[in-house]
C-alpha cells in the first residue's frame, strides 16, 4: 500500500511548513511556507549559518530590518529551486495594523524577488488577517500580487479575506485546538474532542463549506497542525501546509486515507453570508475570545522573533 503522504497528495496539495529547505526534497511538496519564527530557527543551524552570514555581509550597511528582507528572499529563492510551485514570504508582523506600510513592504519583497530572477507568480505575500491586513491584500491582489492570509482563526476573518479577493488563507488548526484544550483543562477528552470533533478541524471545515457555498475562489490551506489525525481529517482541503516532522510521520504510515472534503460536499443549509464591513468585522472578531487571543498572541510571537533575528544580525556585523 502507498504511504499516507502519497495518498493525501491525491486529494490535497501538500505544502511544506518550514524554513529548512534542505528537508524539502524528500517529501516532494508543491509549495512551501515560511515565517519569521521558522527562518529564525533555521539560521541557528550550522547548515544555514553561511547563508545568514553572506546576507549580512552583502548588505552590512543596511538597517537590520532590510537585511531580514534580503534573508527572507534568500531562503525563498533557495526553496523555489527545490519545489515546483510557490513560496510564501511574510510581511513583518509589526506592520499588522498599518495598511499602507504592509503594502509598501509587499512591494519591496516582490521587487527583491524580481531582482533575484523570481517571477511574482511564484510568490505569496503573507499578511496577518487583521482588518488592516485584509485591506492591504485587497490592494495588492488588484495589482497582481497574490496574498496568503495568515493568523486566521475565525469565520469573519475568512469571509473578509474572500471578499477582498485574497488568493489563499491559512486557518490555524493547531492553535485553535491548543486554546480549546487549555480552556477545558482536566475536562478535555481527546477521544471525544479530537479527530473529526477537533475544534480546529471543525473551523476549517466550516470555512471550506462557506467558500464553496458562495463560490469564492480563495484557496483554503489548513495550517499549524499538531497531529497527523488533524491533517487526515482535512484530506481534500485545497492545500495543507505541514511541518517536516508530521510529513515524516505521514511518509512512514500506510494508514488508509479517506477524502473528507470536496467541492461537491453537502453544505449546511443554515450557512449565511457573513457581514464584513469594518464595524461588523471588528465586533465579530472581538466577540470570539479564541480568535482575538490567538491573533494577538500570534502577532506578538512573530514580532518577537523578528526582533530576535535583528539582534542576531547585529552580532554578525
Amino acid at each position: 500500500m502507498t504511504t499516507a503522504l502519497d495518498q493525501l497528495k491525491q486529494y490535497t496539495t501538500v505544502v511544506a511548513d518550514t524554513g529548512d529547505f534542505q528537508q524539502l526534497a524528500q517529501y516532494k511538496p508543491r509549495d512551501a511556507t515560511t515565517n519569521p519564527s521558522l527562518v529564525l530557527k533555521a539560521v541557528q543551524k550550522d547548515a544555514y549559518k553561511p547563508l545568514l552570514e553572506k546576507t549580512v555581509r552583502d548588505h552590512t550597511d543596511r538597517p537590520a530590518a532590510a537585511i531580514i528582507d534580503n534573508l527572507l528572499i534568500a531562503f525563498g529563492t533557495e526553496i523555489l529551486k527545490i519545489i515546483p510551485g510557490r513560496v510564501s514570504t511574510e510581511v513583518d508582523a509589526r506592520l499588522s495594523f498599518d495598511t499602507q506600510a504592509s503594502i509598501d513592504k509587499a512591494h519591496e519583497l516582490i521587487a527583491l524577488y524580481k531582482a533575484a530572477g523570481v517571477d511574482r507568480e511564484r510568490v505569496l505575500i503573507k499578511l496577518a488577517s487583521t482588518w488592516e491586513g485584509v485591506r492591504a491584500a485587497e490592494v495588492l491582489q488588484k495589482e497582481g500580487v497574490n496574498c496568503n492570509m495568515t493568523l486566521l482563526f475565525s469565520p469573519v476573518q475568512a469571509a473578509a479575506c474572500a471578499e477582498a479577493g485574497a488568493k489563499l488563507i491559512s486557518p490555524f488548526v493547531g492553535r485553535i485546538y491548543d486554546w480549546y484544550k487549555k480552556q477545558a483543562g482536566s475536562d478535555w477528552n481527546e477521544a471525544t474532542m479530537g479527530g473529526a470533533n477537533d475544534p480546529g478541524v471543525q473551523s476549517v471545515r466550516r470555512i471550506y463549506a462557506y467558500y464553496k457555498k458562495f463560490g469564492f475562489p480563495t484557496e483554503v490551506m489548513g495550517a499549524s497542525f499538531r497531529t497527523t489525525s488533524q491533517i487526515l481529517e482535512l484530506a481534500g482541503c485545497d492545500l495543507l501546509t505541514i511541518s517536516p516532522d508530521l510529513l515524516q510521520k505521514l511518509q512512514d504510515s500506510k494508514e488508509p486515507v479517506e477524502r473528507k472534503l470536496s467541492p461537491q460536499m453537502e453544505t449546511d443549509g443554515s450557512i449565511e453570508r457573513i457581514a464584513v464591513d469594518e464595524p461588523s468585522f471588528r465586533f465579530q472578531l472581538n466577540d470570539d475570545a479564541m480568535a482575538t487571543e490567538k491573533l494577538a498572541e500570534g502577532i506578538r510571537v512573530f514580532a518577537a522573533d523578528a526582533i530576535k533575528l535583528e539582534k542576531l544580525i547585529e552580532t554578525l556585523r
